[in-house]
């Protein structure tokens, strides 16, 4: 069964769509099946990795998604062996007019995916920037989200918005709806304002933030136009590198992850029927804990000497 990602930021320009398309290729790299869900009307994810407009304009996402085709039919193979996408055109901006009507609207995309979950081990959903109808069906098919965020002082703007948003999603829709974390990116080493912020989130977040960063890099920014993912476009460069790494990292944090569900059951069947068991402790959500430290980070001390 695929774990479904949806990458999100309500902010544009954030690396989001990068981020979606380098991450995919790079767990399928790692022979990890994975299914890129290009979510977003402008359609840059099909086209970074060289997907023409005319190949997919009569079956993409947007098709699937009102019911005309089955998502299985949307879906198209790339250079690379375990990558595959389902791509979006322009077509896909009038959708959230046309779901507004319709039965069970927010559970689209979920319904979608009952055809392929079991074919693949990730999907990856990259997401528009806004917190619209396509993002809600996201975020309900979505077992996790992962945040990129621009290592600016602005960048904490809209961040309260987008918990709040998913807070909501997680009581009415989906409950089980967890954060991966928070990636940061477009990071330049040679700027004291970067690294200063970059140090603030980490100080303040925390484990809710991905080790690894994501460099601003010229290949980057390169190799969308030649319509290839980083690694095969310039495996040795840093951007490569960083994305490579935060593959690694998913991979090994869902597995921590999975192990510790396994220790907790087993752990909750020796205790059981022991008076001694606090059952009422209360577990704060990440999203809970993000929220209390958001204030805190409105008073960051940015020493402009150092920029």
């Amino acid at each position: 069964m695929a774990k479904i990602i949806a990458m999100m930021n309500q902010k544009g320009g954030v690396g989001k769509t990068t981020s979606s398309v380098n991450l995919a290729a790079c767990l399928a790299v790692a022979e990890k099946k994975t299914l890129l869900i290009d979510l977003d009307p402008q359609g840059n994810g099909s086209i970074s990795i060289g997907l023409s407009k005319e190949k997919f304009a009569g079956r993409n996402i947007y098709h699937a998604l009102i019911g005309q085709i089955s998502l299985r039919d949307a879906i198209y193979e790339s250079e690379l062996p375990c990558f595959d996408i389902c791509p979006s055109d322009n077509n896909l901006s009038g959708a959230e007019i046309e779901l507004v009507s319709l039965f069970a609207r927010e559970s689209k995309l979920k319904n979608a995916f009952k055809s392929v979950e079991k074919d693949y081990d990730y999907i990856i959903i990259d997401c528009p920037p806004s917190l619209g109808l396509l993002t809600v069906n996201a975020l309900n098919a979505a077992h996790s989200y992962i945040v990129p965020m621009q290592t600016e002082f602005l960048a904490m703007e809209g961040l309260a918005q987008l918990l709040n948003t998913v807070k909501l999603i997680r009581n009415s829709l989906n409950p089980d709806l967890e954060l991966d974390g928070i990636l940061l990116t477009m990071y330049d080493s040679r700027s004291g304002l970067h690294k200063q912020v970059a140090n603030e989130i980490k100080t303040h977040f925390g484990d809710v933030v991905f080790n690894t960063i994501i460099p601003r890099n010229v290949k980057l920014a390169e190799c969308p136009s030649f319509g290839k993912p980083i690694i095969l476009y310039d495996i040795e460069s840093k951007g490569s590198e960083a994305y490579l790494a935060l593959a690694k990292e998913l991979i090994l944090k869902e597995r921590f992850k999975g192990n510790s569900k396994e220790n907790s059951k087993e752990t909750s069947a020796k205790n059981n029927g022991s008076s001694n068991i606090n059952v009422e402790k209360e577990v704060l959500l990440p999203e809970e804990v993000l929220l209390d430290k958001l204030p805190a980070l409105e008073n960051i001390n940015i020493d402009v000497n150092q920029i």
